[in-house]
């Protein structure tokens, strides 16, 4: 799978990919045949605005980033913004689920745990997004729901879409799967309300609406066990202490470019996106337990039960511009103003 995935935003894609190219034809049908079907049977409007933030390429985008910083910035402005999502890695049982700060990922899934540390707002799981959207609205006194992905999941009625792309990677050969990354065409852009490019475009970037542009910025590294925190800086580590770079989300190279900010050596160890980190990860395969180990947040909330005094997590925020605030309140029928 990971050659595969590599072979997808290559250059020049070996011709192999062509012989693939039948199956995404009969992907293409099977989905626009799906999407009709889930959206006649889609729930109506409901009390609370609903923002789907989701994208249409496998891997990390940042979409989960992007709603944080929108949970967060839409609560300064006097929202009471609540989340649903499908909790993806979350173990079988009985769903809808709440996921908190201190729940376990295993039963909720890494990403909701995350939001909920990140922005205090209620955070529901539940692969049948409806049903997360029932229990929000019944348990809690929200005003606005986002929703960590779910672009695909038409069951749910949504007032706005948003979607993410990695500006760096784009589309890849601009297929869908299994010859390219695609879940849905690139033409699905132009029926989304906002486009997201997270960093800076690789080349030209042409879409049928308007583009807005994010990018993550490290704020500070902290110790996953004291909490204590440290400035994302030259001070953070001794000089020429190699860093360990434990990773496991969809776009792992957008971690470790901001990494390379620090003069540090640094020592990259992958895994695959959503991986169940356990104790024996860090036991060999080369990670040195007397160097510092830096990861994601996403990673980190699934590594705090045994976390050694040598692991660290990157807090970085996600810078919203001002246009995409402004458009988004318009949307919703609030336009900005300073008294909120």
């Amino acid at each position: 799978m990971k050659a595969l995935r590599r072979a997808w935003y290559q250059r020049k894609p070996g011709p192999w990919l062509n012989l693939l190219w039948p199956l995404s034809l009969l992907f293409d049908i099977a989905a626009a045949w799906r999407r009709k079907r889930q959206q006649a049977r889609a729930r109506p409007r409901g009390e609370a605005p609903v923002i789907v933030v989701g994208n249409i390429a496998l891997g990390g985008t940042g979409k989960t980033a992007l709603l944080i910083a929108l949970a967060r910035e839409l609560g300064r402005r006097g929202f009471a913004p609540g989340v649903i999502s499908r909790g993806y890695g979350a173990d079988g049982g009985e769903f809808p689920r709440l996921a908190q700060a201190d729940s376990d990922p295993a039963e909720c899934g890494d990403e909701p745990v995350l939001i909920a540390a990140s922005t205090g707002c209620p955070v529901v799981v539940d692969p049948d997004r409806n049903r997360a959207l029932g229990r929000l609205l019944a348990d809690f006194e929200v005003d606005l729901v986002l929703s960590d992905d779910g672009l695909q999941h038409y069951h749910l009625h949504r007032d706005v879409e948003i979607i993410v792309v990695d500006g760096e990677r784009g589309f890849g050969n601009g297929l869908t799967l299994p010859a390219g990354p695609l879940r849905e065409p690139v033409r699905r852009l132009g029926e989304a309300d906002f486009v997201v490019v997270n960093g800076e475009p690789d080349g030209a970037f042409d879409a049928p609406v308007p583009l807005h542009q994010i990018a993550m910025e490290p704020k500070t590294l902290v110790h996953l066990r004291s909490g204590a925190e440290r400035p994302f800086d030259e001070s953070a580590f001794p000089a020429g202490e190699t860093l360990q770079l434990v990773c496991g989300i969809g776009n792992p190279d957008r971690f470790f470019k901001l990494m390379r900010q620090l003069p540090n050596p640094l020592a990259p160890f992958e895994f695959p996106d959503h991986h169940r980190f356990r104790a024996e990860d860090f036991a060999g395969g080369g990670i040195d337990p007397r160097q510092a180990i830096v990861m994601t947040e996403k990673d980190a909330v699934k590594c705090r039960e045994f976390a050694g005094d040598n692991f660290w997590a990157l807090r970085a925020e996600m810078k919203l511009p001002r246009g995409l605030l402004e458009a988004l309140l318009q949307k919703l029928g609030n336009p900005l103003n300073a008294n909120r």
